[in-house]
C-alpha cells in the first residue's frame, strides 16, 4: 500500500468530519489532540468509500506480505457494516469472499446461535474500526477458534500507535502490538498516527492543519510506542 493511499484516507476522514482536532478525553483518561469516530461514516457514499480503503489495504497485505485469508468477520456492532461493505468492495475488485458477523446475545429461534452469515471456516480476517482495550478482538478470536477456524489478521481503520493502559498503568506496547503478541496475528491499518503526523507535516500551505502538528507530535512523544515494542 502506498503512502499516497494513507494520505488519501486521512484527507477523506477529515472531509467527512470523522477525524477531528481539538481536545478529547480518551477511554484511557488521556487528553488527545485528535479524535477518530468511524461511526460517522454513516451514509452510503462515505461507507462505500471507506470499504474501498479497507479492501485496498487488505489486498496490498495479500500481495506484499503474502497474507492468506478465506473470509471476513465483523464483531458487533460497528464491525457488522464494516465487514459486509468490505466484502462488497473486494468483490468489486475481483475477489469474492464470504463474510459473517455476530450478535451480542444468542438467538434460540430462527437460524439460532450467535453467528450470522457464512460459516466460520479457514483463515478469517477480523474487520473493525479501531482497537482500544482489545476486548472485541479477544472475543472474536475465541469465537472464530470455537468454530474450528483460525484468525488471520485484524483489519482496522486507524492505529493510534499509543501505549495501552490508563492513568494508573501505562504499558510498553500499543493495543495493536498486544494483539500481535497475544494471538500471533498481524494488525493491518489503513493509516496510523505516524501517517497522520506526516500528513500534518506536509500541510505547510494549510495553516489550520499545520497548527495541530506540534500538539499531535507532543502527544506521540508522551504516549507513543517505541519501534519494536
Amino acid at each position: 500500500m502506498t503512502d499516497d493511499l494513507r494520505a488519501q484516507f486521512i484527507r477523506f476522514s477529515l472531509q467527512a468530519g470523522v477525524l477531528r482536532f481539538g481536545e478529547f478525553r480518551t477511554k484511557a483518561g488521556r487528553l488527545s489532540p485528535y479524535f477518530f469516530n468511524a461511526g460517522l461514516f454513516n451514509d452510503g457514499a462515505s461507507l462505500g468509500q471507506l470499504a474501498g480503503f479497507y479492501a485496498r489495504t487488505l489486498l496490498a497485505a495479500r500481495d506484499a506480505q503474502g497474507l492468506h485469508f478465506d473470509m471476513l468477520f465483523g464483531p458487533a456492532y460497528k464491525g457488522i457494516a464494516l465487514a459486509s461493505s468490505t466484502a462488497v468492495a473486494l468483490a468489486q475488485q475481483g475477489l469474492n469472499v464470504p463474510f459473517a458477523f455476530n450478535r451480542k446475545e444468542a438467538k434460540d429461534h430462527g437460524e439460532g446461535g450467535t453467528v450470522i452469515g457464512a460459516p466460520l471456516a479457514g483463515r478469517v480476517v477480523i474487520v473493525d474500526d479501531v482497537i482500544s482495550a482489545g476486548t472485541s478482538v479477544r472475543e472474536s478470536v475465541e469465537l472464530i477458534r470455537a468454530h474450528g477456524a483460525e484468525p488471520a489478521a485484524v483489519l482496522i481503520a486507524l492505529d493510534r500507535q499509543e501505549r495501552s493502559g490508563d492513568a494508573e498503568r501505562i504499558g510498553e506496547r500499543s493495543a495493536a502490538q498486544d494483539v500481535t503478541h497475544l494471538y500471533g496475528i498481524p494488525v493491518l491499518s489503513i493509516a496510523n498516527l505516524t501517517d497522520l503526523l506526516g500528513f500534518l507535516e506536509s500541510a505547510e500551505g494549510n495553516s489550520e492543519l499545520a497548527a495541530h502538528r506540534e500538539r499531535v507530535a507532543a502527544y506521540r512523544g508522551q504516549y507513543g510506542v517505541t519501534a519494536g515494542s
